[in-house]
């Protein structure tokens, strides 16, 4: 298992080198300035003298292969740099948006995970019954419908029948438990439908492929009971799909919620990457995408991980 460790964090390194390297290629291929968004001005009407002070201040005067030698030696300090368009240090801003992406998701994927593993589970074991229909439309509803719709009528009903709006700041739970309560649950709950409705397919598709082999055969033969059949024997097999989906959906969750964000006023890391890329705030989004990669392979690394916990057979070496 050290051995297996120390490889994967070993290839971590050029894995997080190779998508800082491409969100650093693409950027500077968008076309744009970010001196003259700053100046707000199309350069004709800016004076060039003033232009080339502001790209000396950013450090854009550098060359392509100086400005990226020296961001691998910032982000190994844990120093991203400022933001070209606030000036504020990058991990001043993500430790302001951080907090937020990862409770939204976090609580999401709970939410998600609470629903569909039973619901998929009941839907296998009563297979073609109205109970596998009901949750088949279930299933289905939530992977149709958008997100950002569910959201908006989540608000409209709210605010029409109950005459009640989210609050538009977010406070930590920390400090306040309620009013947090309160920003995050529609949130979480648009978001967990979603993740749940994928997951409840994933789940009732992996369980009905155990229910069909033959040890569980022998165990319906042997007079087992119906509930340690399904989550002994079945549930436990069937799992490793949906341990992968479920980690793959949690990494996605972490930056990939642009519009829920939105719908919702959260500022979060997801509208920080979109407001990023059209400043053209290169060490921000350098920054981004490097912790959400980072993000992708830690998860990949404890997925793998606790495949061995739910299959004794899987060893590592």
């Amino acid at each position: 298992m050290r051995t297996y460790l120390l490889k994967r964090l070993l290839l971590m390194v050029p894995t997080l080198l190779g998508a800082a390297s491409l969100v650093f290629v693409i950027m500077r291929v968008i076309p744009g300035d970010v001196a003259l968004l700053i100046l707000g001005g199309d350069g004709g009407q800016i004076d060039q003298k003033q232009l080339t002070a502001v790209r000396q201040q950013l450090g854009l005067h550098d060359s392509l292969l100086v400005q990226f030698g020296t961001w691998p030696w910032g982000v190994l300090r844990l120093d991203f740099g400022n933001s070209l368009w606030t000036g504020q240090p990058v991990v001043e801003e993500l430790l302001i948006r951080l907090p937020l992406s990862l409770e939204l998701a976090l609580f999401a994927t709970m939410v998600s995970v609470i629903i569909a593993i039973p619901l998929g589970m009941l839907a296998a074991v009563r297979q073609d019954t109205w109970v596998d229909y009901v949750v088949r439309v279930f299933s289905i509803g939530g992977l149709a419908l958008p997100g950002f719709w569910v959201g908006i009528l989540c608000i409209l009903g709210l605010v029409i029948f109950f005459g009640w709006g989210p609050p538009l700041e977010f406070t930590p739970p920390w400090i306040d438990p309620w009013a947090n309560f309160q920003m995050m649950v529609w949130p979480v709950v648009t978001v967990g439908y979603r993740f749940s409705a994928v997951t409840t397919r994933m789940t009732r598709s992996t369980v009905l492929e155990v229910l069909r082999e033959d040890y569980i055969r022998t165990a319906w033969a042997k007079g087992l009971r119906e509930r340690a059949v399904v989550i002994r024997h079945a549930l436990k097999n069937a799992m490793l799909p949906v341990i992968t989906l479920i980690g793959t959906e949690f990494a996605f969750l972490i930056g990939g919620l642009v519009v829920t964000e939105t719908v919702f006023t959260l500022n979060g890391i997801g509208r920080f990457v979109v407001d990023a890329v059209a400043h053209r705030d290169y060490p921000v989004v350098q920054a981004l995408v490097f912790l959400i990669a980072f993000g992708f392979v830690i998860i990949n690394l404890l997925v793998d991980l606790t495949y061995a916990w739910f299959d004794p057979r899987i060893r590592y070496r």
